[in-house]
């Protein structure tokens, strides 16, 4: 499977082991997302750090994990953009959306003090 997934008592981290997210692999990431989503996790982390590739199918999956997050009251945050992939979410406006760190590290603080709010 070209992803990782990593549950901790706070989040669900899923990694994209592979250079492109598109049509050929984008919907296999959306079923994933959406199953971990209905097992109750309401946090979730995705690290494009491998990914220098994405189209818009790939585009669809990170919005519908953000939608599933924010629809069980969680958060989605989106971490390790290569450049090609920052310019394209920066192109869609989708940086004004969502939550994007550089790492997964960053990540895991951010979700920490958004949780103690």
């Amino acid at each position: 499977m070209a992803f990782e997934i990593r549950k901790n008592e706070k989040y669900t981290l899923v990694k994209v082991n592979t250079d492109r997210l598109d049509t050929n692999n984008a919907p296999d990431l959306k079923s994933e997302l959406v199953v971990i989503n209905s097992e109750g996790e309401k946090n979730i982390i995705l690290d494009l750090s491998s990914v220098n590739y994405c189209d818009s199918s790939g585009l669809r999956s990170v919005l519908v994990a953000n939608r599933l997050c924010e629809d069980a009251i969680g958060t989605f945050i989106l971490c390790g953009l290569q450049p090609d992939v920052e310019n394209l979410v920066q192109i869609s406006m989708l940086h004004t959306v969502l939550l994007i760190t550089e790492t997964e590290e960053e990540a895991e603080k951010l979700l920490e003090k958004k949780e103690n709010l």
